[in-house]
């Protein structure tokens, strides 16, 4: 029920953009198109701003990320026994990533017609798949690496996957291949499907190991009585050769 909720409050502001995209309303294409124009301009103006961005764009391919991630997981899982927190960052992520491709052939966008384009890309438009996947890898690592951290490296995680995001995003208005709403549309997406997923995460722990709650002095930085799901990780870190040390 949790996260059913989330789902619908998260992904509502999602679904409005995508019927006023379907629709082609004309109080989101002009804008849209006037924002590419100028995006570009700017971009063909400076080199090196084109090179970094196509640098940026091949190295937040889905592909990559995605791998990145996974490795990431099986990480946090043999190295600090976060095996909850893993298995829910891959599929939450995996999900995300579908529900963009998705999406995609449901609203049938195409891209934005640029004259002297400065990068091209295939398929439909409208979300962002680089927004989507990125803006949901970020959510999904900043998660599974929170009893990580102490105060200040979580300070640091969050501030630096909201810069990724922002960065990506702006690198597919600015090399012309998606409008401004599909990269809104993409963050949308991501943190919608990760923050349900995180509700019904933390909402089912409990129920599932209910007697697998480690004592505060086994695991204390995973134990925390306002985070329900650190309880299933204290369990698994309870269980690893080297368990999860807070800090």
């Amino acid at each position: 029920m949790r996260a059913a909720i989330a789902a619908a409050a998260l992904g509502l502001p999602f679904v409005v953009l995508a019927l006023v995209v379907r629709a082609r309303l004309a109080a989101v294409q002009p804008f849209d198109e006037s924002v590419i124009r100028a995006a570009t301009d700017l971009t063909r103006a400076q080199p090196g701003l084109r090179g970094a961005l196509l640098v940026w764009q091949e190295c937040f391919r889905a592909g990559w990320v995605n791998l990145a991630v996974t490795g990431l997981c099986v990480w946090a899982w043999r190295r600090h026994g976060l095996r909850t927190r893993a298995v829910w960052a891959f599929v939450t992520l995996m999900v995300a990533w579908g529900l963009q491709l998705v999406a995609k052939q449901l609203v049938q966008r195409a891209r934005p017609v640029v004259e002297d384009a400065v990068a091209h890309a295939p398929g439909y438009s409208f979300p962002s798949g680089h927004a989507a996947n990125t803006a949901a890898a970020c959510a999904v690592v900043t998660v599974l690496v929170w009893p990580l951290l102490g105060p200040r490296g979580r300070l640091a995680a969050a501030a630096g996957a909201a810069v990724v995001v922002l960065v990506t995003a702006a690198d597919r208005v600015l090399l012309g291949v998606h409008y401004p709403s599909d990269v809104v549309a993409g963050v949308l997406l991501g943190v919608a499907v990760t923050g349900a997923s995180y509700a019904g995460y933390v909402g089912t722990t409990p129920r599932v190991a209910p007697s697998d709650t480690a004592p505060s002095d086994t695991a204390p930085s995973d134990t925390a009585p306002s985070d329900t799901a650190h309880a299933a990780d204290a369990a698994d870190a309870s269980d690893a050769t080297h368990p999860a040390r807070g800090g």
